[in-house]
């Protein structure tokens, strides 16, 4: 769960395009210990990642008030829907199963008028019905039952902090196979997000060492401190934004794409780490039918953990039809575990969204049309990393192929709606090739923007080995490396790279690298805004995705924060795929912050790039400027009156 929008605990975290460059990456990169090698060196055996977690979670549908027969009677109507037949098997307990209570040793103690036999009584049924348990609690001394009491009286002390090893312990000793630790102590304590979940991922693998049971750690910080700058290897998700909607609401269309949009993160996610926009809200109150298909499209392209959240005893056979859609499903749940992203926007508010299956030449494809009538949407396969060759185009909901064809696909869809295919049977675009033990320079790309790694290794352990990738010096990530057996195999990362042959990925703590392939992604291919004056980048700070967050200058490393897709009819420059590089406030005069806002359309988020090397925003006609011609990392950048000076002076490529 999320508290509502309060203050001063809430930061709110707000949530055809032209091609600027070549549509494939060069072949011609050299490699650092050794030389570029033939594509048959590296191994395309690809090895499968663990997948989003799918269930049911109580928070939606019953807020605080659960109890052992309210879990039993959701159990039951579960079973009967056929959800463990779709891939679904957690049964999550969210807040308001535990009002603070210990005994003198510390252990927690409930009230077992509510839960007879106490918790192992519970999730020993949820076990007989052949499905794991899942548990909750706060990373503070109070959870959100004493800040936003719902539907019971406040509950000091219903926080793990100070218990964090002994609380997961005897989770795992009652029998639970999950835990969300939410946020709310921890917020309102003004505890450090990432050394705090350090802590309790650590105590975790404490009490799975301990009982022999893991444990899957669903971190709930709702996207403070930017979560996919450090949560992966720490567990297998991690809340990207608020809730999908507040208790005593009703769902909407409109917050599902918020929480889709604040959730793309694509670097971050891979080999069994997630971003999480949040349970869903399919066949609630609030959402129709058709809503409920385009909520079900998003989260599968988007590779999101897949929680129902509605009374499951209300189940209709037209929502158990959607959550239960086995096509639909299978992209989510795609075992090379990578995230779709916007590929394409011809036409504002008409997005194309693509994303990396397993196999050669398959993807998924999201058609969402935010406009407000029917729109025929055409998916290229160019933008999606495939030549021109025929392939064949499945429709998800009607369950049928609908075309073989080469270089594009056009079908309508309806207004404020989405229409999710599959792309399969296609011929990749032509990939580089390096071969190296565990750091690769000299990786080239034609073009700024998103790329996909295939990493060849052999891990002939029982365990999955986790290491650490480093990217032209950005953001590092954690990656895990499955078993392999005896030979190699791949899995599949999303990385940032440069335009040219100056970049570097480098492996720490990765089991023995035989070599990488780095394939094209064009309809991710951007540019770096490069000062002429400090030879530094246009940057968003940290990843951040928040409105009102400025934009400064950098040193370049070609991360998604610095890299810039130019629109030259609507004249916008978007970083992250929807966020606009915007004059704050529509200001108009010297010193007017220069920040991120979601894209409108207004002027003050259009930009001229004119031959002279300056950026003069079309509502202000002043230009972009490094502020006080400052060159250091951090300098803001601001409008200003044009001078001619080096520090209103861009290249953009």
């Amino acid at each position: 769960m999320y508290p509502p929008p309060r203050t001063p605990l809430v930061r709110r975290c707000r949530s055809a395009v032209v091609r600027l460059l070549a549509l494939a990456l060069t072949a011609t990169a050299a490699l650092l210990f050794a030389g570029a090698t033939p594509a048959q060196a590296v191994t395309s055996r690809q090895i499968a990642v663990p997948t989003a977690p799918m269930g049911w979670a109580s928070w939606n549908a019953f807020a605080a008030k659960v109890d052992h027969n309210v879990i039993k009677r959701q159990v039951d109507a579960f079973v009967a829907a056929g959800m463990p037949e779709a891939g679904y098997e957690y049964i999550n307990i969210d807040e308001g199963w535990w009002q603070g209570t210990r005994d003198g040793a510390g252990n927690i103690t409930v009230d077992e008028a509510e839960w007879p036999g106490g918790m192992k009584a519970i999730a020993d049924y949820i076990h007989s019905k052949g499905l794991k348990a899942g548990i909750y609690t706060d990373a503070g001394r109070d959870g959100c039952g004493y800040y936003f009491p719902t539907g019971r009286p406040a509950a000091p002390g219903s926080g793990s902090e100070g218990h964090y090893e002994q609380d997961m312990t005897q989770f795992s000793k009652w029998g639970f196979d999950f835990v969300k630790v939410d946020w709310c102590g921890g917020d309102a304590e003004g505890l450090d997000p990432k050394t705090t979940y350090q802590a309790i991922s650590e105590a975790v693998a404490a009490a799975t060492a301990t009982t022999g049971r893991p444990l899957a750690l669903s971190l709930c910080n709702w996207g403070y401190s930017n979560p996919w700058n450090w949560a992966p290897g720490m567990g297998p998700m991690w809340r990207t934004n608020t809730d999908i909607f507040f208790h005593g609401g009703t769902p909407s269309y409109g917050n599902v794409l918020t929480a889709f949009d604040r959730n793309i993160h694509p670097t971050a996610q891979h080999t069994g780490s997630y971003n999480d926009p949040d349970m869903m809200v399919v066949g609630m109150n609030g959402l129709t039918a058709a809503q409920s298909r385009s909520h079900m499209n998003l989260w599968a392209i988007s590779g999101a953990p897949l929680l129902a959240g509605l009374d499951l005893t209300t189940l209709t056979p037209e929502t158990t039809s959607i959550l239960t859609n086995p096509e639909v499903i299978a992209v989510d749940q795609d075992p090379r575990g990578l995230q779709g992203v916007e590929v394409a926007e011809d036409t504002t508010g008409l997005q194309v969204y693509g994303k990396v299956l397993s196999g050669s030449g398959n993807r998924a494809v999201v058609l969402l049309n935010r406009t407000s009538s029917t729109q025929n949407m055409t998916v290229r396969w160019s933008d999606l990393g495939l030549t021109n060759a025929p392939a064949t185009v499945r429709d998800l909901w009607a369950r049928q192929n609908v075309a073989t064809t080469g270089t594009s696909y056009t079908t309508g869809v309806p207004a404020n709606g989405s229409v999710i295919l599959t792309v399969t049977g296609g011929t990749e675009q032509s990939a580089s090739t390096y071969s190296g033990t565990s750091n690769f320079s000299g990786v080239a790309a034609a073009s700024a923007g998103l790329k996909t790694v295939e990493v060849s290794y052999t891990n002939n352990t029982s365990a999955a080995r986790t290491a650490t990738l480093t990217v032209n010096g950005q953001t590092s990530t954690k990656v895990s490396f499955p078993p392999t057996g005896s030979s190699a195999g791949n899995i599949s990362v999303n990385v940032s790279l440069a335009k040219g042959s100056t970049n570097t990925i480098a492996f720490s703590g990765a089991p023995t690298l035989d070599g990488i392939v780095v394939r094209p992604l064009p309809g991710k291919n951007g540019t770096l805004i490069t000062g002429t004056g400090s030879g530094r980048c246009a940057d968003i700070n940290d990843n951040t995705i928040a409105n009102g967050t400025d934009a400064q200058l950098w040193d370049c490393t070609a991360g998604q924060n610095q890299v810039w897709q130019y629109d030259s009819t609507r004249k916008e420059l978007v970083v992250y795929g929807n966020k606009c590089l915007d004059a704050y406030n529509r200001g108009t005069t010297n010193g007017t912050r220069v920040v991120i806002w979601d894209c409108n359309g207004q002027n003050n988020q259009k930009w001229n790039i004119n031959s002279d090397g300056t950026l003069t925003n079309v509502n202000a006609g002043l230009c972009l400027d490094a502020y006080g011609a400052a060159t250091a990392n951090g300098t803001k950048l601001v409008l200003w009156t044009c001078n001619g000076q080096n520090n209103q002076k861009w290249t953009v490529s």
